[in-house]
C-alpha cells in the first residue's frame, strides 16, 4: 500500500497512468461501452464493480488534465432520438471543478460514433459497472508540474 494514494487506483491502473504521455487520452467507460472491442489494440482494465463518478474522482488526483488543448475531457453525446437525462453530467463536472480551474469549460462532447473512434486510439479503456446510461468520459493527460 501506498500512501496518498486513492485505494481504488490499482496497481496495473496506477502503472498505466505513470506510463502515459503528454496529450495521451484514457477512457472511463460505463457497463454499455464495448470495451473490449474498442480496447483490443490498447489495454483495457475491468473495474466492473465501480462507478465512473469514484474512479474519476481517484484518478484526477494524481493525474493532470491537458492544458494545452481547450477541452481535454469529452464525454459522449446523446444521439438524436433518445430520451435520455444525463446528470451524472453534473457529477462529473463538479468532480473536475475540484481538480481543474476550468470546471465545466474543460468538458465537452464528441459524437457517438467519433467517440467510438476516439476510444480506439485511446492508450487504455477503464470497462466499469456504471449503469447511468451516456456516462462514458475521456480523458487527456497534461503535463506534471512541480
Amino acid at each position: 500500500m501506498l500512501k496518498g494514494i486513492p485505494k481504488i487506483l490499482s496497481p496495473e491502473l496506477l502503472k498505466v497512468l505513470a506510463e502515459m504521455g503528454h496529450s495521451d487520452r484514457i477512457v472511463i467507460s460505463d457497463g454499455n461501452f464495448p470495451a473490449e472491442s474498442m480496447g483490443k489494440n490498447g489495454i483495457v482494465i475491468r473495474m466492473d464493480g465501480h462507478g465512473v463518478p469514484e474512479i474519476l474522482d481517484a484518478i484526477l488526483q494524481v493525474f493532470p488534465l491537458d492544458t494545452y488543448v481547450e477541452q481535454p475531457v469529452s464525454l459522449m453525446e446523446v444521439m438524436k432520438g433518445d430520451k435520455v437525462e444525463t446528470p451524472i453530467w453534473d457529477t462529473y463536472k463538479e468532480i473536475i471543478a475540484k481538480y481543474d480551474d476550468r470546471g465545466a469549460a474543460a468538458v465537452g462532447n464528441i459524437e457517438r460514433f467519433r467517440f467510438y473512434d476516439e476510444a480506439k486510439t485511446a492508450y487504455c479503456i477503464i470497462a466499469t459497472g456504471e449503469s447511468a446510461l451516456y456516462a462514458n468520459v475521456m480523458l487527456q493527460k497534461g503535463v506534471v508540474v512541480d
